[in-house]
């Protein structure tokens, strides 16, 4: 007999002018507020998941998991990073993952995707271009979001639209 589903709802409120870089897009910045939402922990036991650095301090990530001890637990990427930064936080962290949206994604994975084998921690997401564009779109200075996730499907909403994103896993790894 199946165990019954629990049914979690979340408000997600986030005003943090700090960690935008004024180079940031929209897009890029709801692919974070995306990112977050899919790998936010249910406790912080083990750490807590983090906005980074990455848009100045190419040693971060755009988000993090780190254990109480610093080290990584989980390095999250957005964006299309080279082979070489991937590699190396394959090394440093438990788990990386990477959510890439541009419509360039299919070009970018196929020149790297052979170069990164080893990685077996490594796990790429692709959200179609339409999508993370209709999120941009939900962006305004104050943001108040409801994001449900079931079934590998994701519904962020705004009080005037919501958008569908269904993330494509690029990778067997991970």
């Amino acid at each position: 007999m199946a165990i019954k589903a629990t049914i979690h709802k979340a408000q997600l409120q986030i005003a943090d002018m700090d960690r935008r870089h004024p180079s940031e897009t929209d897009e890029r910045m709801m692919i974070r507020l995306l990112a977050f939402a899919l790998n936010v922990l249910a406790d912080d036991k083990a750490g807590q998941l983090e906005f980074a650095k990455d848009l100045w301090d190419v040693d971060e990530p755009a988000l993090w998991h780190k254990y109480y001890t610093d080290a990584v637990q989980h390095w999250i990427d957005v964006g299309q990073p080279d082979d070489k930064r991937l590699m190396r936080a394959a090394g440093r962290a438990e788990r990386v993952s990477v959510y890439s949206f541009s419509s360039s994604t299919p070009v970018w994975w196929k020149a790297i995707e052979t170069k990164l084998t080893r990685a077996s921690n490594l796990v790429v997401w692709q959200i179609e271009a339409a999508e993370s564009q209709a999120l941009a779109r939900l962006a305004e200075r104050g943001m108040q979001l409801q994001i449900t996730i079931q079934d590998g499907t994701v519904w962020m909403s705004s009080a005037t639209d919501s958008v569908e994103i269904t993330p494509r896993r690029l990778t067997a790894g991970g």
